[in-house]
């Protein structure tokens, strides 16, 4: 599946909801079914600075393609790095880099958030890209 068509499944996923309690709800569903990320990868080198609550982001490269896994300690992170690696997860690093991320406009969540998880989730945005630019330049 691509970038987009992940993007277009979540925000057809959000309109099922007509209030923002709800689709809070299904943020906090969608980071307790994220899989559970083994300990030896929530090391403070996989932090991504700039988030109020810790978020572990790990990531791995094989046949062209990233895969990311990623914890959280806070449940709306949590889903919010979910999502993110929902869409970024088996791509490869140029779709990544390239790609824009109009779900998170489109379903409301950046209006929703408080100051410090909007920083945030720019912060998970920059370093899920930064990842697939070392994996292109390490790769070309």
């Amino acid at each position: 599946m691509t970038i987009a068509e992940t993007q277009n499944k979540i925000i057809t996923e959000f309109q099922y909801f007509d209030d923002w309690m709800d689709k809070y709800n299904y943020l906090i569903e969608l980071g307790m079914s994220l899989p559970v990320m083994d300990d030896k990868f929530k090391i403070k080198s996989n932090l991504i600075s700039g988030c109020q609550s810790r978020v572990w982001l790990h990531a791995s490269y094989k046949d062209g393609k990233i895969r990311f896994e990623a914890d959280g300690d806070a449940v709306i992170t949590k889903g919010i790095i979910s999502m993110l690696i929902r869409v970024f997860s088996g791509q490869t690093p140029d779709d990544i880099i390239n790609a824009s991320l109009d779900f998170i406009d489109q379903i409301g969540l950046k209006e929703h958030l408080s100051p410090t998880r909007s920083n945030g989730l720019v912060s998970m945005t920059k370093q899920l890209k930064l990842y697939a630019l070392a994996f292109k330049t390490k790769n070309e």
